[in-house]
């Protein structure tokens, strides 16, 4: 990663998520050279006019339209380009659509390509093995942005208490999806280990379990704009300047938790290389069934993928 600004490429820049990553990083400190591409242009005009007064009332960095040439200059592209969101009740139904865009920009890198891929458009842990399959990149250089599960673990659990979800610190990880491993051994409450009973667990199951089926049941069109734009920003962030502290995101395991070749999100230390440290916390017996299951959704759902 160079040492002057941190080029940043946002591809899907022209959509809620892209749009309210490149907001963020403008306003979160950092001095970031953010480049949104889309392919429709109008769309990342339009952001860019708009985010250019946002560095005149104190934002800082740069911000510009950009386009495919772009993309293989990235220190961190992020790619939140997909599909049309549509009413469903699974991330998965946009697998193969979105595995050709994402396939598609990843044709723009070149072998040897240094930077880090980091992706958000889903279903993020099928798309990220998908990538590192067929780019062969190293796998602490390619990540899936998956902490959005984390939070609303943590929303639901301040609720089931009745509290401020930010006093609480709790931990999903697996699939980004229903097969998410809530780590009920790691919650804390304003730092303080504490242990919910099981009506308790089920009410925040619930919470978390149906949080996507009624977001899209909206049919409003729209996806976790200002929670991702946020949360992808602090890790880019992370990414850029490194950060010990533990930080959710999906990444092809090679042996870790006793899984090969998928991608899932396990915690980790992110550096300007990517991924610094996998953690492997100790799991109970129920969690490391959970983790498998979900390995073997995600590799089945890459294996039913038509060749290209």
């Amino acid at each position: 990663m160079p040492s002057s600004t941190t080029k940043v490429v946002i591809v899907g820049g022209g959509g809620g998520v892209g749009a309210s990553v490149a907001f963020n990083l403008l306003v979160g400190g950092g001095e970031f050279e953010v480049v949104m591409v889309d392919r429709r242009p109008e769309m990342v005009r339009s952001h860019v006019l708009d985010l250019e007064q946002v560095l005149e009332q104190g934002g800082r960095g740069t911000v510009r339209e950009g386009g495919d040439g772009d993309i293989a200059q990235a220190d961190i592209l992020v790619v939140t380009a997909s599909l049309p969101l549509t009413v469903n009740d699974s991330r998965m139904v946009y697998l193969e659509g979105n595995a050709q865009i994402v396939s598609a920009v990843v044709e723009l890198l070149p072998e040897g390509w240094p930077g880090v891929l980091l992706l958000v458009t889903n279903p993020v842990d099928p798309l990220g093995t998908l990538v590192q399959r067929r780019t062969r990149f190293d796998r602490r250089r390619v990540l899936g942005y998956t902490i959005n599960d984390s939070l609303r673990l943590r929303t639901g659990i301040g609720r089931v208490l009745g509290v401020d979800a930010g006093r609480v610190t709790a931990w999903s990880i697996g699939e980004h999806g229903p097969l998410a491993v809530h780590l009920w051994d790691r919650v804390e409450l304003d730092g303080a280990a504490i242990t919910l009973d099981e009506a308790q667990r089920e009410q925040v199951e619930d919470f978390v379990g149906n949080w996507y089926v009624r977001h899209v049941a909206l049919d409003s069109g729209r996806s976790s704009t200002w929670t991702s734009g946020l949360g992808v920003a602090r890790m880019v962030s992370a990414i850029a300047n490194g950060d010990d502290r533990p930080w959710p995101a999906s990444v092809l395991l090679e042996g870790e938790y006793g899984i090969s070749g998928v991608s899932l999100s396990v915690p980790v230390s992110l550096a300007p290389g990517g991924v610094a440290e996998i953690h492997q916390w100790e799991l109970s017996a129920r969690e490391a069934s959970g983790l498998q299951r979900a390995a073997d959704y995600v590799r089945d759902a890459v294996a039913a993928l038509p060749e290209r």
